[in-house]
C-alpha cells in the first residue's frame, strides 16, 4: 500500500468515526421524541386513544423506534468497519 492509498484510507476511517458520532446523537433525539409520542399516548385516556390524534401518536412512537433500531444496525456496522483496521498502515 503506498502513500497515497494509507492517507486515503485514514481520512475514510476519520469520516467513519464521524458518521458514527452523528448518528449515535441523532438518535438520541429520535429516542427522546419517540418517547414524549409513547409518554402523550400512553398518558391519555381511552377514549382519547382511540381518537385519530392519538392514533398517529403511537404510529409515530413505532416509526420512530424502527427507525432507531434501523441506526442501530448501521452503528454497528460502523463499529465492526472501525474494527477492521488490519491494514498494514
Amino acid at each position: 500500500m503506498n502513500k497515497i492509498q494509507r492517507k486515503t484510507l485514514e481520512e475514510a476511517q476519520e469520516k467513519l468515526e464521524q458518521a458514527y458520532d452523528l448518528i449515535s446523537e441523532a438518535q438520541s433525539l429520535i429516542e427522546e421524541v419517540k418517547d414524549e409520542e409513547q409518554d402523550k399516548y400512553d398518558n391519555a385516556t381511552e377514549g382519547q386513544q382511540a381518537m385519530e390524534k392519538f392514533q398517529a401518536m403511537e404510529e409515530n412512537a413505532s416509526t420512530l423506534e424502527e427507525l432507531y433500531d434501523n441506526l442501530d444496525t448501521i452503528m454497528s456496522d460502523l463499529d465492526d468497519a472501525k474494527c477492521h483496521e488490519s491494514f498494514d498502515l
